[in-house]
Parts: structure tokens; sequence; C-alpha cells
């Protein structure tokens, strides 16, 4: 189910982007001004972040996925009234309040499910949805809008969206909170056979109380691993985004292909191949975490780091099949680092205040990567052309490398030593 709604989470926000070429048509927008409709979203989502995870650690969070789905979509359907620049600015704005609520609450309740064993694999399966709503959210969009003119889609992706939080009512269950996790926060071993059933309330104790902001902040400075692989989130992100945003308006200017092909060429291989690199980036990290204790990170590593010389490739190819190859090879090393985001992070944080980190990251992810991604990559491009903009990425990939092996073979280790002493995280 949450499957399902993550999809339409990525669908809803990848719509405006496969059609810019329209947008810049008929409301007469230039590649800064498009740049600013795409960055719209990502500053308020990412500002809006930690606020939702701190809610999200203190209501039910089944309600936090469902409000906030039908908000966004409601906000979707509302898009197609956009007729000026400001007015699709504020709805991108606002479409990022309401979905950045959906992240930290789901997020939150899949570790109720799956412990360290697991999680890498199981985040990592629920990360596929990103990829289909990515593809699926491009071409539909374009399809719909080279028949229909650009309003439609968002018309049929809200009014989706919304049919599908009413029935999710009465099907989505909400788990106890650590309900896997043993001798975390110094609760007792949970029976983790009564996890799904309508009456999981009855299988542990309350939870501890979960951390503030500030709480958060201090914390956030004793383990350095939580800024480094927040900073690394950043860079890899400002890579995603620009995959988003730019590489269908990309096609079509450089390959001219049409507003469907460009949305579907831009994320069928690539986010193909993610959903194939997730499956297999979350098995190699729980099968190395075993090991050792920076497996995750070293699997994430390894990803942003294989994955660089395929960004500069796809920026700088005039051959339809290298470019293919290399949106092919993007899209699976990416998937080696997607899979093990917030696996990672919550192996250093405490169960309690998982929501409120994952908030946090998304925060700095967005703020500091996708949020800048769009506008400057369009500065870039003003003077040197999108594909010189694209390709210079691959530095940015290569920055996320490095804060990940700093954290890997630095903070890592004494970081998990600190919470072998401190014996209330979830890693333990």
């Amino acid at each position: 189910m949450l499957w399902i709604v993550s999809f339409f989470n990525y669908a809803d926000r990848q719509a405006i982007f496969a059609v810019f070429p329209l947008l810049q048509l008929r409301l007469h927008l230039d590649l800064v001004q498009l740049g600013l409709v795409g960055s719209a979203f990502a500053w308020v989502y990412g500002l809006a972040a930690p606020f939702s995870g701190y809610i999200v650690d203190r209501v039910r969070r089944k309600s936090a996925i469902l409000g906030g789905l039908e908000l966004w979509s409601w906000i979707c359907a509302a898009t197609a009234l956009a007729s000026r620049l400001w007015t699709l600015i504020l709805l991108r704005a606002a479409m990022g309040l309401g979905e950045s609520l959906y992240f930290p609450a789901s997020l939150s309740m899949m570790s109720d499910y799956h412990g360290p064993d697991t999680r890498s694999r199981a985040l990592g399966i629920h990360q596929t949805s990103v990829y289909a709503g990515t593809i699926m959210g491009g071409f539909c969009a374009g399809w719909i809008a080279e028949r229909y003119d650009w309003h439609w889609p968002f018309i049929c992706f809200g009014v989706a969206g919304i049919l599908l939080g009413l029935v999710l009512m009465r099907l989505l269950i909400e788990p106890v909170r650590g309900a896997v996790d043993h001798g975390v926060l110094d609760r007792p071993v949970i029976d983790c056979r009564a996890i799904g059933i309508t009456r999981a309330d009855k299988c542990a104790q309350p939870p501890a109380q979960p951390l503030g902001l500030a709480e958060f902040a201090r914390l956030a400075l004793q383990v350095r691993s939580i800024g480094l692989l927040m900073a690394a989130f950043a860079c890899a992100n400002f890579v995603a985004v620009v995959l988003l945003a730019w590489m269908p308006s990309f096609l079509y200017g450089s390959f001219h292909l049409n507003l469907a092909m460009s949305g579907l060429t831009a994320t069928a291989l690539a986010q193909t191949g993610s959903m194939a690199g997730t499956v297999i980036g979350g098995w190699q990290a729980d099968r190395l975490e075993r090991k050792r204790s920076n497996g995750r990170v070293l699997v994430q590593a390894t990803g942003v780091l294989c994955g660089a010389p395929f960004v500069f490739l796809c920026g700088q190819t005039r051959s339809v099949a290298v470019l293919l190859l290399g949106l092919t090879g993007w899209g699976i090393f990416k998937g080696l680092y997607d899979a093990n985001i917030f696996a990672s992070l919550f192996d250093v944080v405490p169960v309690a205040a998982r929501g409120t980190a994952a908030g946090w990251m998304n925060t700095v992810g967005w703020m500091g990567g996708g949020g800048l991604a769009p506008l400057v990559v369009g500065l870039i491009a003003r003077k040197h052309g999108l594909g010189t903009a694209i390709g210079l990425t691959s530095l940015v990939y290569v920055l996320a490398g490095a804060f990940l092996l700093l954290a890997a073979y630095r903070s890592i280790p004494l970081d998990r030593k600190r919470c072998a002493v401190l014996g209330h995280f979830s890693a333990v």
C-alpha cells in the first residue's frame, strides 16, 4: 500500500517536468523561469521536512501519510488552473508542503516492520516505487499533454490520488513504534508476531518520548555520521533532480524526440536500472552489514563513485545508443545508493527520532541539493548548453563519494562504539 502511495508521490511531482516545453511555449517562460518552477517544490519540501518529521514522531503515521496524500493530490489537480509564472511557483511550493509528510512517516512505519537484518532490502523495495512513479509520471504526463494540452495530466493524477487516499483509510494499519528493535530506548523485547495485527498496540509498552528539534540538533553534533550522511545525500539528490528536471528537455531539444518519448526515455532506462540497483544494493548492504559496521555506507559510496562517469557521459554524448547506455548505468549505480539512504541513517539515530531524522535528511537533501539543481543547471545551460551543465554534475557525485568514504572509515566505527556504550540506538 505504501508502494502505491509513493508511486503517486513521485508521479505527481514528475509530471511538471514532462510538460516543460509546452509551458515554455504557452506561458512564454525561459530556462531560468522553468528552473524556478522546479526549484520552488524542492525549497518548500526541504524547509517543511524537519517540521513534518517532528509531527510524524508525535502523531499516527497513517494519518500523516493519508492526510498528505489528499493534500498534495488536490494541489496537483489545482495546478491545471495555473495561468502565470507566479501561480505555477505557488502551487508547486504548496505541493512540496503536502508531500513533505510522506517519507518521514512511511519510512518510520516500515522500520517498525523490519529490523537491521532486512531494513535495507525492505526500504530498497519501497524505493522502486519512486522509479516507477517517475517513469509513468513523465511518460503519461507527456502523452496526455500532447493530446489534450498540459492541464490534463495534473487533473488525472490529482483525482487518482484523492480516490486512493479514500480507499486506504480502511486498509492501512499502524504498527507499534520500535516494534522489531530489541532493547531500544530501554524498552522490553517485543513479540514481533503481533506486528501487523489490528490489535498491534497490545504487543509493546508505549515508546519513549521523541526528541525535540533542539535535542536532535545536539545529537547530530555528537554523532558525526549523521552530518556526513546528510551532506552526501544533498550531493546525490542534486544529481538526481538534474536527471528528473532537465533530461526530458535535453532529449527534446538535442535529440528531437516528442514530449511523450522525451519523458519516457529520460526516465525509463535510468529508473528501471535503479529498480534493479536498489534490489541489489539492499541485499548486498544487509549482507555486508553482518560482517562490518560500515557495510551499508560502503555500498552507497560504490554507487555514487561508479555512477559519476555515466552522468558525465549522458551530458557529453551526441549518440543515442551511448546516451541510453549512460542512462542505464547511471540508474543502476544510483539504485545502490538509494537503497540505503535511510537505512544507513536509522543505524545511528534512536528509534523515537526516526521521523525527525528523516525530515532533516530531506531538508538537507532538498535545500542543499535538489532545491539548487534546477536553477543552477538552468543558469549554466543558458551560457554553455544543457549537455555541458548535465555533464558537470558528475563532479557533485564524486563529492558525495568523498563524504561517504569519510563516514565509512572515520565516523561510523566511532559512532557504533558510542552506540554500544549508550545502548539506545537501533544499530545495537
